[in-house]
């Protein structure tokens, strides 16, 4: 809330974060000025001061951040204060030289810090630029260049979880998609960290050549320019000299382990300082173990007693503090272990009712298959999964849901079903090190293979090895891997079972779509007007005929019109299809945009009229058996006839008896289409191909 009001319109904080473009550019221009322009010593105090504040802010804040990717721009605010110290040590170096004085905070980390004595600064400041060269440095150098090179690494892996995820549902869309994101700017932020950590070493190179370069130029100025005696001039320049690289390093040195503790630091949920102290202090004994080592020295004569002591009874105070502490969470974890228990003795039939769900798509597969639905596979079955749900709801107009994967041990090792709510649909078998080789005629010469039949569409193939491949691709073998193989039969699978798969909560959701759009059309969908059953059936009558309900729209219009005049699914169905004639025609059009067909000899036709009786709301075909056997074996034989000359054939029938005849041959025919003439899209040519008759009729 406080973060909020911050950022608020017209608060500081918006006219900081409003202007910062400005400030950073007149930052980066005031650094430049100040390596060319000499600088009186009150502004370089200021200066030093300002780069000291902002090198303890860094360390701070790094302190306190959860994420590395909190403060994903430090690899460039490490380049910037870099740059900003070496700018005021040109500033500080040309003072010295010119004038022997470099400012008051220069002068008293050159006296008071190290007491004057320049031996004293030499030591100190070559240690401090060892430290930070040769441990802090070296080590987040390494850290970092590991880091980025392992993440690069984890980047496949991750990218697939995320799509195990959103395939399994676990997440939406937009947390896939921030997820992505999160992945790609860490693989940035640590490869840029592994570059900015040479800003670092190269800073404290640099502090040591300006330092000699200092030491040496004072030396020269002071004894051959100013007459000034060996002895002042070392005295003179090497102090400042000294308190120079002091001031210099004492802020590159935090600036680094900033840097180290930033390239270092884990997610976490919590910040740094809890996480240490927590883990630090969650085994009591091995501070008991410390506090009765340290009182053993206190003991040791001739080792000084006082420091062991006092360190000893901190150390058993800490024993005292963290094992009540531990005790009383011990008894909060078992009294809330036993509140499960007992929660979990009451509430057996939560469990009971979970085994009772069903997933309503699934797929099972042998152990030799589990590598196929590996999520870490690049191109394995999960990510084509997710292409092919996206696929399907384009060119079907419905959400498919998840797909659950698993591997089933008592199917063969080659073997997977394809189950819709727990009960499998299809099943078939593929070779996972292997390629499907699919012929097109019998001019071609064979291949050596494992025989087999294509699961989705029952053709003819052989199982080829992969040496194989380009050979029967060039012998007209269409080649398809063994991926492709499951996802074209899980497609055909998908499509002949649309209409067991959606459910009424799938047409409320499109419902809810729809109204985004068209609020108004929704609104006169009430349930007074046509109930949610009803629409669902209408829209399951489409797709057991596979005809994609994309135009939803015009599907919720249609029934909208014809609801107060009927209530009856199939007869709504037979208007929504001819409001639909254009999609309808669209799907069975050849490459010479006809329709090809064939149709009932008119006077069999009106037989089949004749014989539709209304029974209250419902109309049924009421046919002797036999001589139904003999109109579904005459409709055969006439498609085998015209399949030669055309391989998408349509039934065309009047609209009186189209569901009727769709009812009679979806067993025995399903592959063939009906349409009525009301259907026809205007501007539509059809081509009839033959005519359905009974020669041998009693």
């Amino acid at each position: 809330m406080a973060e909020n009001k911050l950022n608020m319109p017209g608060s500081p904080m918006a006219f900081l974060l409003k202007n910062s473009e400005y400030g950073l550019a007149v930052g980066v221009v005031s650094i430049l000025i100040v390596l060319i322009i000499p600088l009186p010593t009150f502004l370089l105090d200021i200066l030093i001061t300002i780069n000291i504040s902002l090198s303890f802010l860094v360390l701070l804040v790094t302190l306190h951040v959860k994420r590395a990717l909190e403060i994903s721009a430090f690899p460039s605010l490490l380049l910037f204060v870099t740059l900003f110290r070496l700018a005021l040590n040109v500033a500080s170096t040309r003072l010295i030289l010119m004038n022997a004085n470099a400012g008051a905070v220069i002068a008293s980390f050159g006296n008071f810090v190290v007491g004057g004595n320049v031996v004293v600064g030499m030591v100190i400041f070559i240690i401090l630029t060892l430290i930070q060269f040769i441990v802090i440095t070296k080590g987040s150098t390494r850290v970092a260049e590991v880091a980025a090179r392992f993440t690069l690494d984890a980047m496949p892996g991750k990218q697939m979880s995320i799509d195990a995820d959103l395939n399994s549902g676990s997440i939406t869309e937009g947390e896939a998609r921030s997820r992505r994101d999160d992945i790609a700017r860490e693989a940035e932020f640590y490869g840029s960290m592994d570059g900015a950590s040479k800003f670092v070493s190269g800073d404290a190179i640099a502090g040591i050549v300006i330092t000699l370069v200092n030491i040496t130029g004072g030396m020269i100025i002071g004894v051959l320019m100013q007459g000034m005696n060996i002895s002042d001039a070392l005295s003179t320049y090497t102090i400042l000299t000294v308190g120079d690289g002091l001031v210099s390093q004492i802020p590159s040195l935090i600036n680094a382990t900033s840097a180290a503790l930033l390239i270092t630091k884990a997610s976490s949920k919590t910040s740094l300082g809890v996480e240490l102290t927590s883990q630090i202090l969650t085994i009591p004994r091995a501070l008991a173990f410390a506090a009765g080592i340290l009182g053993f020295f206190g003991l040791v004569p001739g080792l000084p007693k006082a420091p062991f002591i006092i360190m000893s009874v901190f150390f058993g105070f800490m024993y005292y503090v963290t094992s009540r502490g531990s005790t009383s969470v011990a008894t909060e974890k078992d009294g809330e272990q036993e509140a499960k228990r007992l929660k979990e003795l009451k509430e057996p039939e939560r469990e009971i009712e979970a085994l009772l769900q069903v997933d309503r798509m699934g797929i099972e597969v042998g152990y030799k298959l589990v590598p196929l639905v590996d999520p870490k596979k690049a191109g394995g079955i999960l990510s084509r999964i997710s292409a092919l749900r996206k696929q399907l709801a384009r060119d079907m107009g419905t959400i498919i849901p998840p797909i659950r994967l698993r591997d089933y041990l008592r199917l063969a090792p080659n073997e997977y079903h394809i189950k819709i709510k727990g009960e499998t649909v299809a099943k078939g078998e593929i070779m996972p090190d292997s390629y499907l080789a699919l012929g097109g005629g019998e001019e071609q010469e064979p291949i050596e293979g494992i025989k087999t039949v294509d699961p989705a569409y029952g053709l003819p193939g052989v199982w080829i090895s992969e040496s194989k491949k380009d050979s029967a691709e060039s012998a007209g073998y269409t080649v398809i891997d063994p991926t492709s193989v499951l996802i074209t039969h899980l497609t055909e699978v998908i499509k002949s079972h649309a209409h067991e798969i959606i459910t009424r909560e799938d047409i409320q959701k499109l419902i809810e779509n729809l109204k985004k759009d068209s609020p108004t059309l929704v609104n006169e969908l009430t349930p007074n007007v046509l109930t949610l059953g009803v629409v669902h059936e209408v829209i399951r009558n489409l797709l057991r005929e596979r005809i994609s309900i994309r135009d939803f729209g015009t599907i919720i219009e249609t029934l909208v019109d014809y609801a107060p005049s009927t209530k009856d699914p199939d007869v709504l169905t037979e208007y929504v299809r001819q409001r639909l004639c254009r999609t309808l025609c669209g799907q069975y059009q050849d490459e010479t945009s006809k329709i090809n067909t064939i149709s009932f000899e008119p006077r069999l036709e009106k037989e089949i009229t004749n014989s539709i009786h209304t029974t209250g709301n419902k109309s049924v075909l009421a046919l002797e058996p036999n001589y139904a056997q003999k109109i579904i074996d005459a409709i055969t034989a006439t498609v085998k006839k015209t399949y030669s000359s055309s391989s998408s054939i349509v039934l065309l029938t009047s609209s009186a008896v189209r569901n009727h005849i769709r009812k009679l041959i979806e067993n025995s025919i399903p592959f063939l289409p009906v349409l009525s003439y009301k259907e026809i899209a205007p501007g539509i040519q059809i081509e009839s191909l033959g005519v359905v008759n009974l020669t041998n009729e009693d």
